[in-house]
């Protein structure tokens, strides 16, 4: 696919007026008492993966509504000290799979928690665990257009109130050093990792790929490949639909989340992306931050021939050293 999307030097000065709802805060903040705890916790138990050089937990957190929210830690094996954590999120369609898949993180000397997606985890993978007893409003059958006909039922809503929950996990988790969190996610997972940047305001990080839920309505322009392409589906069979829809995404618009974003943010894009249109990336890096009166640290990575794998393993390289730099600097 060639580039599609506006060319670099128009996206390297995107910056849209925001498509947002004058009750965007207090509808998160109303969303969030129902899914920060006292104990986040519910369950963590040791579990045997067969591996030698890490230790893993099958963990069950308070997440949305209290509803158990499943996810796996892993730890180093054989290390005290307490270990700056992630938090990261999967990608559309997927559940945590199985414990030993995502080592990338822990290999470096972290703390790792990787989140199931309530109501997800068929399409590809190995699967989840974690139910979403709430999938009952109108909507379609996939994950995007789950109650998309009204804010307070939309599957969004309560997967970014697990994620926030997530984060209230880890850091009740033994092992994990609660003031160094960061939030990772690519794709589905980037989007959920931007708004909890936006959610939460002491975490250490944010590192976000591809993400979705990015400059929503000019994605359903572009594009009809992925998640957008189930909504654009959906409203094409349910004609008139069109303004709910359209309210329903400007509560989970990753743009609204980036402006309210405190800690340092390393983006990755491909510009041949059909899934996740690189200018609402663009867009939610220019006006990340700019309602905290802060400038948080920030930097983009392009990569001019790629799609939705952006950087592949090369971009998870420069994740990894511009992380280490962060939490040096945050220690010092």
């Amino acid at each position: 696919m060639p580039a599609f999307d506006l060319p670099l030097d128009q996206l390297e000065r995107h910056r849209p007026e925001p498509d947002e709802p004058a009750d965007f805060d207090a509808f998160w903040q109303a969303t969030l008492k129902s899914a920060v705890h006292p104990e986040p916790l519910i369950r963590a138990e040791r579990i045997d993966t067969g591996l030698t050089l890490v230790e893993s937990w099958d963990v069950t957190f308070r997440g949305f509504g209290g509803d158990p929210v499943h996810a796996w830690y892993t730890r180093p094996a054989d290390t005290a000290e307490l270990l700056p954590g992630i938090v990261e999120f999967a990608g559309y369609g997927r559940g945590r799979g199985l414990p030993h898949e995502r080592l990338t993180w822990v290999n470096a000397g972290y703390a790792h928690l990787l989140m199931d997606n309530r109501g997800q985890g068929d399409q590809y993978g190995n699967g989840g665990a974690t139910p979403d007893p709430h999938a009952h409003a109108a909507g379609g059958p996939g994950p995007a257009v789950r109650g998309l006909l009204d804010p307070h039922d939309y599957h969004y809503r309560r997967l970014i109130a697990d994620a926030v929950g997530a984060v209230a996990a880890l850091r009740a988790l033994p092992g994990a050093d609660p003031e160094r969190v960061a939030a990772v996610g690519n794709s589905q997972g980037g989007g959920v990792a931007l708004a909890v940047a936006g959610l939460v305001p002491d975490l250490a990080a944010a590192l976000v790929t591809a993400p979705l839920l990015c400059g929503i309505r000019r994605a359903l322009d572009l594009t009809d490949d992925g998640p957008y392409g189930e909504i654009a589906a959906y409203l094409a069979v349910h004609r008139g639909a069109e303004e709910a829809a359209y309210r329903t995404l400007s509560y989970v618009e990753g743009v609204s989340f980036a402006r309210r974003a405190r800690p340092p943010l390393h983006l990755g894009v491909g510009l041949r992306d059909t899934v996740c249109p690189p200018s609402g990336a663009y867009a939610a890096y220019h006006r990340y931050g700019e309602l905290t009166g802060q400038a948080p640290e920030r930097e983009i990575h392009a990569y001019p021939f790629n799609g939705h794998e952006g950087g592949d393993a090369v971009h998870v390289r420069r994740q990894l050293a511009w992380l280490r730099g962060v939490l040096a600097a945050r220690s010092a």
